[in-house]
């Protein structure tokens, strides 16, 4: 079959295929692009076809593998136009997290024992002052200026000097918000 004669074919089985194509998919942009991709694909691919054999059915071959292509991968894919399931999803690098503990673990050891003690009572045990005190056998007092003298020492080995050095750094920030607009 010449081109010409083709094209006049494709051209005369568009109205069936794109009613075929709206039973589908259900939604005629989604229809019509699914006609745009079976044309493309028939045009593309017109050497394959037998002349003399059934166009239309040939067609209607392509747009059905067309579809059920286009639902697989679909089915695949999360609809993310402004970005908030992406922001939900998004996860820091778990290099850094390790690493990150690492570095805590390197300080904690390095901490005089009474200040790790009562740090630890304090903000990883979440006791009370009173309750690490009476543990420690110390007044209270003592457990709250043990505690501060720790972070402190804490935040001079890490290297920490506001609350923007805790959490991720700004190139991971960047690289998992999204701007809204």
């Amino acid at each position: 079959m010449s081109s010409p004669e083709f094209k006049r074919d494709l051209l005369a089985a568009m109205p069936s295929l794109r009613a075929f194509a709206i039973s589908l998919a259900g939604k005629v942009d989604r229809a019509d692009d699914l006609v745009q991709e079976t044309l493309t694909k028939a045009w593309a691919h017109q050497n394959s076809y037998t002349p003399g054999t059934n166009l239309r059915a040939w067609l209607f071959t392509i747009l059905r593998n067309e579809f059920y292509t286009t639902l697989r991968k679909r089915g695949r894919e999360v609809e993310d136009a402004d970005g908030g399931i992406a922001l939900n999803v998004a996860v820091h690098p778990a290099q850094d997290g390790h690493m990150d503990m690492t570095d805590m673990k390197t300080a904690l050891a390095r901490l005089p024992a009474d200040q790790r003690e009562a740090l630890l009572l304090v903000s990883a045990s979440d006791m009370s002052y009173e309750e690490a005190a009476a543990i420690c056998g110390v007044a209270v007092g003592t457990i709250k200026s043990r505690v501060n003298r720790a972070r402190a020492k804490l935040a001079d080995l890490l290297h920490l000097t506001d609350a923007s050095d805790y959490g991720p750094d700004a190139g991971t920030m960047a690289a998992i918000s999204t701007p809204r607009t």
